[in-house]
């Protein structure tokens, strides 16, 4: 890893820059594929999957005898444990349900606010080396408590053709209503326009590579809704000689390890520290089946010392981590001060992996430095605010002059009509 000392706040955006591609570079693709699944349907997504996914299907939907052989196909210690993990989850995202708000803000006039669930929800579940099946329980749990309709999970196919097994019997679970392999660019633009096979949805949910990143940010153009712009994950870990260096380590190569294109950091006040971290990632390292992936992602990683909690705090607030781990003796000042992090954990014992799968707060969130100005994924991601009004006579009599006035000085007369013809009538009636 790249050991940075005292990095001056001028060399800050240089320094904290994500080993991402330009959208530039990849919005051509995007948009081309996304014209042709526009025009021609599920033969544009059949061109696609063969080329990006190496397998031609007759039929994309997911039928419930797959999901069944599925469910036999998971060890019992792991529906255990995704079963915990799915109770952990629902408990977080059910403590989020508000009420309705009400309120008379002049008497006779009544304002109220209700949250509705979006009707159609898409989720698009990453495959490849790393099958997410632990994404399908942060994003189908909270869609079923907020109470959406229906929820199309999309899932690259391997070469025969088949989703992980781990994959559907989350989504079984969890009350997905339609599971269909298809993935990347293709899933996205068929959940934005609607194919023979893909349903149109309202709203996209999910993480995935920068193709998927940037078709989900396309997507929007067409009227339906993302999440957030979600790419490669990144971490974020400030600590001090108070934390255990092997803990430490381990919690870089935890992210390091989803891709090439990921990137860790560790800011710290201890030169030590961060010595002892770099020979502890070099021993971890050795050791992981994704040793090839992780290395890469580590060489686009750094240990940073600066001399101060301070300037540490002021740099991570630069940066916007998606994941924040503070392990210091000055716990309460980052967790005070923190502004842009997209979920932060705290302390020796409570690793990044802990909310990845079964703590219960949700791990879909906003990486490339969208902390700033994004949340992760929550009850409220799958609901809209709606709100009503009803004013009685007295209340349109109490406010009634005041939109007069408001909608006359804007050159809106038809605006004050409307309030005018109810004040002369309930005047006539006396």
């Amino acid at each position: 890893m790249n050991k940075i000392y005292n990095p001056t706040p001028d060399t800050w955006s240089t320094l904290l820059e994500r080993p991402t591609k330009t959208v530039d570079d990849i919005e051509f693709t995007v948009k081309e594929i996304f014209k042709e699944v526009q025009k021609k349907g599920d033969l544009a997504v059949a061109k696609y999957t063969s080329l990006f996914d190496g397998v031609s299907l007759d039929n994309y939907e997911v039928s419930q005898e797959e999901i069944n052989e599925a469910i036999g196909l998971i060890a019992n210690e792991l529906k255990e444990a995704i079963q915990l993990a799915k109770s952990n989850i629902e408990k977080f995202h059910a403590a989020q349900k508000t009420d309705r708000v009400i309120i008379e803000t002049t008497e006779g006039v009544n304002c109220w606010q209700e949250k509705r669930p979006i009707q159609k929800i898409g989720l698009y579940i990453p495959g490849g080396t790393a099958p997410l099946f632990s994404t399908v329980l942060m994003l189908a749990v909270p869609a079923n408590i907020a109470g959406c309709n229906e929820i199309v999970l999309c899932s690259p196919p391997d070469k025969n053709g088949n989703i992980n097994p781990a994959i559907l019997y989350a989504a079984n679970l969890c009350g997905v209503t339609k599971i269909l392999k298809v993935g990347g660019i293709q899933a996205i633009a068929g959940m934005t326009f609607g194919t023979e096979s893909i349903p149109k949805v309202y709203k996209i949910f999910g993480p995935g590579n920068q193709f998927v990143t940037v078709a989900k940010q396309l997507a929007t153009q067409f009227g339906v809704a993302i999440d957030m712009p979600a790419g490669p994950s990144e971490l974020l870990v400030v600590a001090d000689d108070t934390a255990v260096p092997a803990f430490v380590a381990s919690d870089l190569l935890s992210q390091a390890e989803h891709g090439t294109d990921s990137q860790v950091l560790l800011v710290s006040t201890s030169k030590n520290l961060i010595d002892a971290v770099e020979k502890e990632i070099q021993i971890q390292l050795d050791l992981l089946p994704r040793k090839a992936i992780a290395e890469k992602a580590i060489a686009n990683s750094k240990l940073i010392y600066v001399e101060n909690d301070s300037i540490a705090l002021e740099l991570i607030n630069e940066y916007g981590p998606e994941h924040f781990i503070i392990c210091t003796a000055a716990d309460d000042f980052y967790i005070d001060g923190i502004e842009n992090a997209g979920s932060v954990f705290i302390g020796n014992y409570t690793p990044e992996s802990a909310g990845d799968y079964a703590s219960g707060t949700n791990h879909t969130l906003p990486t490339n430095g969208f902390a700033k100005n994004y949340s992760g994924v929550n009850l409220d991601s799958f609901t809209k605010s709606m709100t009503f009004q009803k004013i009685s006579k007295k209340g349109i009599q109490n406010i009634g002059k005041a939109i007069e006035i408001m909608a006359e000085a804007e050159g809106l007369q038809a605006h004050k009509n409307a309030v005018t013809l109810r004040l002369k009538t309930i005047e006539d009636e006396k």
